[in-house]
């Protein structure tokens, strides 16, 4: 039997080139990974740009990640079983850990990623979770792929969905007030270009305060003097309702990943 390939990743799309590039820029070498991919045309293009082998069928690992679509995930984790690997991480939304060990079927350690879009560009936000037979060098290992893109926490997998509707589909929420802030930027006069670059910078610039550690109380307090401009503009929000408005889509999100996770 063939040598197994050190970590194989099974999707081509936008997050296993994510999860290929950080890797490869954290000093994992090309000869290591090896990425399964259905379409001809995608693997052409990884193998090109990535100098990694690529194929059309999965091989035996010491590790494999699933980056597919959910709805092809069981196939796909019996399908790494049946080649012959060690470990799994997947990183399908709504797949739960009973879903991977039963198409599984072997014992093999799994563990259940949740990371968003930012990894595209190395600043992702990741929760993991094992199954019973995920010990804590498998949780390492997933770990250290993970935070090739961005920065991993642990929880419990009955918190993923939870997860899920504050960072999976917290990127949309930040997207949706960058619009906002656009606009209004346009309604008091700025060229759209020019509310544009100072609205996306601005949020830049925030995230950047954010993660050097304080709190977020404590930044908005010295950007809010008594009586002058910020502190009216944080009325209207308090007004409106905005907290109220996040706290309710963070919730539908967590209730409709339960759905889906369930159905």
């Amino acid at each position: 039997m063939a040598d197994k390939v050190e970590l194989l990743i099974v999707g081509g799309g936008k997050m296993g080139e994510a999860l290929l590039g950080g890797l490869l820029a954290a000093g994992r070498s090309a000869e290591s990974i090896c990425v399964a991919e259905p379409i001809a045309a995608r693997r052409d293009e990884l193998a090109d740009r990535y100098g990694v082998a690529v194929s059309g069928d999965v091989a035996a690992s010491a590790g494999a990640i699933l980056a597919t679509k959910p709805d092809v995930i069981p196939t796909v984790a019996a399908a790494v079983t049946a080649a012959g690997t060690d470990r799994i991480l997947s990183i399908a939304a709504g797949v739960t850990l009973p879903t991977l060990d039963a198409a599984a079927g072997t014992g093999v350690p799994i563990v259940r990623a949740m990371p968003n879009t930012p990894a595209l560009v190395s600043e992702g936000a990741a929760a993991i979770c094992g199954n019973d037979r995920a010990a804590e060098d498998d949780l390492g290992w997933a770990e250290e792929i993970l935070g090739a893109v961005g920065r991993v926490v642990r929880v419990p997998e009955h918190l993923m969905d939870a997860v899920t509707g504050l960072s999976g589909s917290g990127p949309a929420y930040v997207f949706l007030v960058a619009e906002a802030l656009i606009e209004a930027g346009v309604l008091m006069g700025l060229g759209r270009p020019v509310a544009a670059e100072l609205a996306e910078q601005t949020l830049l610039g925030a995230a950047t305060l954010l993660a050097e550690g304080r709190s977020p109380a404590d930044l908005r307090a010295d950007v809010t003097s008594p009586g002058g401009t910020t502190a009216a503009g944080l009325r209207e929000l308090e007004r409106h309702g905005v907290r109220a408005a996040f706290a309710a889509a963070v919730e539908a999100a967590t209730r409709r990943s339960a759905e889906l996770g369930s159905a």
